[in-house]
């Protein structure tokens, strides 16, 4: 079953790789493996029934030795019953010779079910040694599996960049360095455009206070002038005025 099995696999195989070899390296490696580790189930299975064959055989072995034993002592007692007198002697001859052919039969036993214990012990040796090997492949194909996948890894990574690599237009990145280049010193210039701007219209602010603060001026000067003529203060009287030693007026004396 299994070989049919595995021939339709291969077929099946043969069949879609005609068209793009269907299933990669990788994949056929893990379905292998897969295959491998029921198999490795199954020779498990069997290995634990054959040694539970042995152990029974093994045990068969002792008990019929045990048996044969037991008539025989049997024997034994019945012939010194009958030395005793206990029981008659044609009694204990017939009852000693029937229990002595038990013991054969049971030492015959004894020695089938030993020649059955052998063969399942070295059929346990074979199935185990063949189990190391098939985990010892497993074990050997997985580590292959894992360096495949980082082999593949690998040479895709490369694969991709030295396509872009490959891909690359010197002669075009460097006709769009330089367009990239003039786009920048535009764009710098027509910053330092708008810094001089800015400038020029912080200046012309500037001015139009300082004429505003002229204005006022003259303006504070003439609300000055306007209040000392209507106080009847002249520039030349408060002139007088301020100067030390002059005699007042008689309008300022009273």
């Amino acid at each position: 079953m299994n070989i049919l099995k595995r021939i339709f696999k291969i077929g099946q195989a043969e069949a879609h790789s005609a068209v793009d070899q269907l299933e990669s390296p990788i994949k056929m490696t893990e379905q292998g493996i897969r295959d491998m580790k029921e198999d490795l189930d199954k020779s498990l299975r069997a290995l634990a029934e054959v040694k539970a064959m042995a152990i029974r055989s093994r045990n068969d072995v002792e008990n019929y030795k045990a048996k044969s034993q037991d008539y025989e002592n049997k024997a034994v007692q019945l012939l010194q019953r009958a030395h005793r007198g206990e029981l008659a002697s044609t009694e204990a001859d017939r009852l000693a010779g029937e229990a002595l052919v038990k013991k054969e039969e049971n030492m015959a036993l004894s020695a089938s079910a030993q020649e059955d214990q052998l063969k399942f012990e070295k059929s346990v040796a074979q199935m185990e040694g063949n189990i190391k090997t098939l985990k010892s492949t497993i074990s050997k194909w997985e580590n292959e599996l894992r360096v495949l996948k980082s082999r593949v890894t690998v040479s895709n990574a490369t694969k991709t960049i030295n396509k872009q690599l490959a891909q690359i237009d010197s002669s075009g990145t460097v006709a769009l360095l330089e367009r990239m280049k003039e786009k920048v010193a535009v764009e710098e210039a027509l910053a330092e455009s708008y810094g001089e701007i800015a400038n020029e219209s912080r200046t012309l602010d500037q001015e139009i206070d300082k004429a505003l603060e002229t204005s006022t001026a003259q303006k504070s000067a003439k609300e000055v002038e306007a209040l000392k003529a209507k106080l009847g203060i002249n520039a030349g009287a408060a002139d007088a005025a301020a100067a030390p030693g002059t005699p007042a007026s008689p309008e300022q004396a009273g």
